[in-house]
């Protein structure tokens, strides 16, 4: 047979499933519905994990490969009762002296969800963030506008503040902030610079654009924190060739500075984007496996839905069927009716699958439960798996319907 023969008994084979599916319109909305649910998880699964993938890229090249960042306390164990505030000045001025490869230490204090005030606007910090000079410097962090923290500023404790976008936005508007005064709880701070918009949430899921960063010395003075110790300290190194060995140099001065000995577990954590990158990792991972059980379960129930229809579909069609071996149709023709059919609702389904996964997409994303990401390539995995559902739970219906005999298919 030529291949334009075989393109018009295709042809003739997909007119007569269309005709089929028409007649039995309520069946195969129960398929394409059933489908339609199973493509649409598998939709938003593939988008919220290259989002989170996209987002951890961005996350740890925010973070710096060229730095370290030491906190307070062993934050993977969390043990009852564990100081969290262990980094002192003295750490900070011996890091600085004698830390191999070190060029810029940094020591940080935070406060939470402070209260912002500017002329009649009212709002919330996120964060109130305590640091010395080159705070942006250190957080790879540029500046939108103004300039940064100065070692005269942490001397002097001087009542000076940079802010981030969200905060500037929600206290000025478009207006530039630089060389306005804002209200921090009740101390006025005149902003002296603005940070470039970074646009994603911290783990706490604070907006790390809302934040407002003022020298560590002030907020002690002022807000009567502790002026010994600091919560974390920010780190970055010449050599980042071998983050590694930078990291385990800083272990071990770190060790030696608070008096650990051998058998005794640090107090303190360091991490660099190596580690934030297989923590988001792992984070991924659990969103996948469990997104993706989901979309397992749900693809399957369609599949079997499907599967149970077309069996059912073939007992109530059967003089049909038999009609048509009768006047000669072959099995193959029957089997491949039957499995045109069940691809055609799939795909049916598997493009309104991705409609409805594009519209959770978009609602999950706005309400900023995931971080979505369409591409082509969703379309792509969606249509193949489609077809895929409707030729393997399509196949033994199909497989039945051809087998049948036609005098005892006439019969009933």
């Amino acid at each position: 047979m030529t291949a334009p023969a075989r393109l018009r008994r295709l042809l003739r084979l997909a007119g007569m499933a269309l005709h089929a599916l028409w007649a039995f319109r309520l069946r195969s909305c129960f398929v394409i519905a059933a489908t339609g649910l199973g493509i649409a998880s598998l939709t938003i699964i593939v988008a919220s994990v290259d989002g989170a993938q996209r987002k951890a890229v961005e996350i740890t090249d925010s973070f710096g490969p060229d730095a370290a960042f030491v906190l307070g306390g062993d934050i993977f164990t969390r043990a009852v009762g564990q100081r969290v505030y262990t980094m002192t000045w003295e750490d900070v001025r011996r890091l600085r002296q004698s830390l191999p490869g070190a060029y810029l230490v940094v020591p940080l204090r935070a406060l939470s969800n402070m209260p912002l005030r500017a002329g009649s606007r009212n709002t919330t910090t996120d964060l109130l963030v305590g640091s010395t000079e080159d705070y942006a410097h250190a957080w790879n962090w540029p500046l939108a506008e103004g300039r940064d923290l100065t070692r005269q500023d942490v001397d002097e404790a001087a009542k000076v503040a940079i802010i981030g976008t969200d905060a500037s936005r929600l206290l000025f508007g478009d207006a530039s902030p630089v060389g306005r005064t804002i209200l921090v709880g009740d101390v006025p701070f005149q902003v002296v610079g603005r940070l470039a918009e970074r646009g994603f949430s911290t783990g706490q899921g604070r907006n790390i654009d809302n934040r407002v960063v003022a020298p560590v010395t002030t907020l002690a003075q002022r807000f009567d924190m502790e002026r010994k110790f600091f919560r974390a300290i920010r780190i970055k190194f010449l050599d980042v060739r071998d983050m590694q060995a930078n990291k385990e140099n800083l272990r071990a001065f770190l060790r030696k500075l608070h008096r650990l000995g051998p058998g005794e577990k640090d107090d303190f954590t360091i991490l660099t984007a190596d580690e934030v990158l297989k923590f988001l990792s792992v984070i991924t991972g659990g969103l996948v496996a469990f997104l993706g059980v989901t979309a397992a379960v749900a693809i399957l129930v369609g599949g079997f839905v499907l599967a149970n229809l077309f069996y059912l579909s073939v007992s109530e069609r059967a003089q049909e069927i038999g009609i048509r071996r009768a006047f000669g149709a072959p099995a193959r023709a029957i089997m491949l009716q039957f499995l045109c059919e069940a691809v055609i609702l799939t795909v049916i389904g598997a493009l309104l699958g991705q409609l409805l996964g594009l519209l959770l997409g978009q609602l999950l994303a706005r309400l900023d439960i995931l971080e979505i990401r369409m591409s082509w390539k969703i379309f792509v995995l969606s249509l193949g798996s489609a077809v895929a559902i409707g030729l393997v739970f399509g196949l033994r219906p199909a497989r039945r319907a051809a087998a049948l005999d036609p005098i005892e298919a006439l019969r009933g």
